[in-house]
């Protein structure tokens, strides 16, 4: 609302001018302020485009006489209580074309006057908080848009916003080490599953055909075997095991090779199969590098091992199963081995593996007792036959 105003000093009360209804504007206008009133009902007319001023009651002034017309004073508007316009049609036998219609649509629409109005038009727009919000926006996109160049505050500040945070930057970077972890044990699993058993079987059977090679060129090996030198061929029909027997129970030299070990060296030296009385001990992997022991847990009794060497095949029929044991149970390499229902010594052979699967936290053990002895000039033994 427009604060009061103090009048002028030369006595005009107010500086308007008003159009009657009997013309225009600017053919019949009567202007106050001219002189200071002395009484009230002094009235100034216009007759035949003269100005006539009276004074007082009754007295009319010469039209020469007075000074000459000039325009009303029209004070300024106000920005706080402006009120929206409607723009002036144009002249006669004028055309607005659609993009001068479409501009001065845009223009009305947009609020004019003061703050007050420009708040009122906003809150309209877009509620009480939303030109607030999506002003920062507009402008940013805006900008954008235009291709304008930014001001260093403003680039600052996207530069900002782009920028990830540090609780960002280090999630991200524990993800990437948990994905590269997870793939490294991925390929670890791999290559410990999938490929020792692919290397390990073929060099096992490089060294069993090795082996048949040279027993069928009657070359004959030396009775005592240097360690990792295959001397015999297991045979397992029920799992169909056929896994070169080796000197030695080394990872290296041996079992990671595919093939089984033969106790045969220190405290742990076992007997031979030719051997009259003894115990023939036997060593595999249960899982990886060929795992040739993986399912001798599903031996029965009665079950064929075939120990098959240059000269002779050694039948055994499997008698008993120790399912675990500690790894430091070396008696069961006893000659009469306790715990496997043998009573007196005899020709046995003893498998040994790890327990459980993909562990090596304890030991099985299977016994067997030799129940044939075949020279290979008879042919093979019905366990390999059938």
């Amino acid at each position: 609302m427009t604060a009061l105003r103090p009048e002028r000093e030369s006595g005009a009360a107010y500086g308007e001018s008003f159009t009657d209804s009997y013309g225009d504007a600017g053919d019949r206008t009567t202007s106050y302020g001219q002189q200071p009133y002395e009484e009230p009902g002094a009235l100034g007319e216009w007759y035949g485009g003269e100005s006539y001023v009276t004074q007082g009651y009754g007295e009319e002034a010469s039209p020469a006489t007075q000074e000459p017309y000039a325009e009303p004073y029209i004070p300024p508007a106000d920005d706080e209580t402006v009120a929206l316009r409607i723009p002036d049609p144009p002249p006669s036998g004028e055309s607005i074309s659609p993009s001068a219609a479409s501009s001065a649509t845009s223009a009305s629409s947009t609020p004019t006057g003061g703050r007050a109005a420009r708040r009122k038009a906003a809150k309209r727009r877009h509620g009480r908080h939303g030109g607030a919000r999506q002003a920062p926006e507009a402008a940013e996109a805006g900008s954008e848009s235009s291709g304008a160049p930014l001001s260093r505050v403003e680039a600052r500040r996207q530069a900002r916003a782009r920028k990830p945070s540090a609780a960002t930057v280090a999630s991200r970077a524990i993800g990437e080490v948990f994905i590269t972890t997870g793939v490294l044990m991925l390929l670890f699993v791999s290559y410990q599953l999938w490929w020792t058993n692919i290397r390990a079987h073929a060099q096992a059977d490089k060294a069993a055909s090795s082996l048949q090679d040279d027993w069928a060129s009657g070359k004959r090996n030396p009775g005592t075997f240097e360690p990792g030198q295959g001397f015999a061929i297991l045979h397992i029909p029920k799992l169909d095991v056929v896994v070169p027997i080796a000197e030695g129970i080394s990872n290296k030299k041996v079992l990671d090779r595919g093939m089984v070990g033969h106790y045969g060296e220190g405290k742990l030296k076992t007997a031979m199969p030719e051997a009259k009385t003894g115990n023939f001990g036997l060593a595999g992997h249960r899982n990886t590098h060929g795992e040739p022991f993986r399912y001798i847990n599903r031996l029965a009794q009665g079950d064929a091992i075939v120990v098959e060497t240059q000269d002779k095949f050694y039948v055994y029929k499997m008698a008993s199963i120790l399912p675990v044991t500690s790894p430091s149970n070396v008696s069961v390499l006893d000659p009469v081995p306790p715990g496997s229902g043998f009573t007196e010594p005899g020709r046995y052979i003893t498998l040994t593996t790890c327990t459980p699967e993909f562990t090596s936290k304890y030991r099985l053990i299977v016994w067997g007792k030799m129940v044939e002895e075949r020279p290979r000039s008879k042919g093979k033994p019905d366990a390999l036959v059938s």
